[in-house]
């Protein structure tokens, strides 16, 4: 197909997409790049990174575990803000969403390097879950199905692949600025990692147009993006059902991660094995991220959905009966083939659902579930911790919401492919 006769014209087109429009090359691929950063830092210095900062935490304020953890039960309020965000998205596009909320955390951050006290802490550790929906999933599922519509699942697992990036990268990157330079200046370089983000997605990120070619090289006519209304989804059961399968899986990032650092060295190992043993699941998680994205075009996302939160609660099974024993590592493989893959896996079963039309909107109400995992999960956790020094109970617990999440996602049904074509 010539360039000349696509109706898509240079002129209309950015000086960067000129550019790659002539070179051949799609320029999705550069918003996925983009898309993989934001999300896989963001979470790596939100969720993985926690637990590097919580002893250190303890050492100079004397705080106890359950207090510590209340900065990271306030991610509840991504549930609260996540609405707000999704409409916001769904009306202006992903690119100002996201710089924005990467700047909010950045500020986040670089104020969490200057607390003093307790309150103070909890207050910034909420400035940085303002900025988390719009920095992460939401804008990474809208930009995949506009620009990856034929192969989003594949896709998905790539871009979200950048969580276990974010793992592997910024655990270690933190555990040795505060080792060398103390938590304060942790915090600090984490504010500055996030600001750079929101620049380079301000330079890179771009929204579909409608009429551009697919990355196969065929023009889309289609002049509306296909799916149902938010008051559609609110209306139907599946929207529920997929809902308490992503609220039981949120308990991953609420509990699991951000324990496991304090969980290990409470059961003998040291801090470098602890931090090695986060590394290796977002490693193995890396795989099984693009593994499951290319499952779900074959099985569904839904059913792919309910096999990682099956596997997960195996491995966090094998973290109980392991103890302080080698054994552990097992755990550890089995827990992050599972745990990788369900990042992948909620944006896709929410769009294989409900298409995206709305889909801002239904992942904002979606994730206003994911409130009570933030919010009580680490809670629960570290008062169980304080009052008997494990984890056995609340990992548990963890165990029985998994299997229960995967129950009623396979209760849930998609939505007639009739009602997600654009009208």
């Amino acid at each position: 197909m010539s360039y000349l006769s696509n109706r898509v014209t240079f002129a209309s087109l950015s000086p960067v997409h000129a550019v790659r429009r002539i070179a051949g090359i799609y320029y999705g691929w550069n918003v996925a790049l983009v898309a993989f950063l934001s999300t896989g830092i963001s979470v790596g210095m939100t969720g993985y990174a926690f637990g590097a900062f919580v002893e250190p935490l303890e050492e100079e304020f004397g705080w106890t575990r359950t207090q510590v953890n209340w900065g990271v039960a306030l991610g509840f309020v991504s549930g609260v803000v996540a609405p707000i965000v999704g409409r916001i998205m769904d009306r202006f596009g992903a690119r100002p969403v996201m710089v924005i909320s990467l700047l909010i955390m950045a500020l986040g951050f670089l104020l969490r390097s200057s607390v003093d006290n307790l309150w103070q802490f909890y207050l910034y550790s909420a400035i940085v879950y303002i900025g988390m929906p719009g920095a992460t999933v939401m804008p990474a599922g809208r930009l995949v199905g506009l620009w990856f519509p034929k192969t989003r699942g594949r896709m998905m697992g790539i871009v979200t692949s950048g969580n276990n990036f974010g793992g592997l990268t910024i655990v270690p990157l933190a555990a040795v600025i505060i080792a060398t330079s103390g938590w304060r200046w942790g915090f600090a370089s984490l504010g500055l990692i996030s600001a750079g983000l929101a620049v380079l997605v301000l330079v890179v990120v771009r929204e579909r147009p409608v009429e551009e070619a697919s990355e196969d090289g065929s023009a889309s006519t289609s002049t509306e993006i296909p799916g149902v209304s938010g008051r559609v989804a609110l209306h139907s059961l599946s929207f529920y059902l997929i809902t308490v399968g992503i609220t039981a899986g949120a308990f991953t990032y609420s509990v699991i991660l951000s324990q496991m650092i304090p969980h290990l060295t409470s059961q003998g190992f040291s801090d470098e094995a602890a931090a090695a043993a986060l590394t290796v699941t977002a490693a193995f998680g890396l795989t099984s991220k693009l593994f499951f994205g290319l499952l779900s075009e074959k099985i569904t996302a839904r059913i792919a959905f309910v096999l990682t939160l099956l596997i997960q609660a195996t491995g966090v099974f094998l973290f109980i009966v392991a103890g302080g024993s080698q054994a552990v590592w097992a755990a550890v493989l089995v827990f992050g083939l599972g745990f990788g893959g369900m990042g992948a896996l909620i944006p896709l079963t929410v769009a294989e659902a409900f298409g995206l039309r709305s889909f801002g909107t239904i992942m904002g109400f979606v994730s206003v579930a994911g409130i009570m995992p933030q919010l009580a999960g680490p809670l629960v956790a570290g008062y169980i911790f304080d009052q008997r020094g494990s984890y056995a109970i609340p990992f548990g617990i963890i165990v029985g919401m998994f299997i229960f999440g995967a129950l009623a996602l396979l209760a849930a049904r998609r939505t007639p492919m009739s009602s997600l074509k654009p009208t």
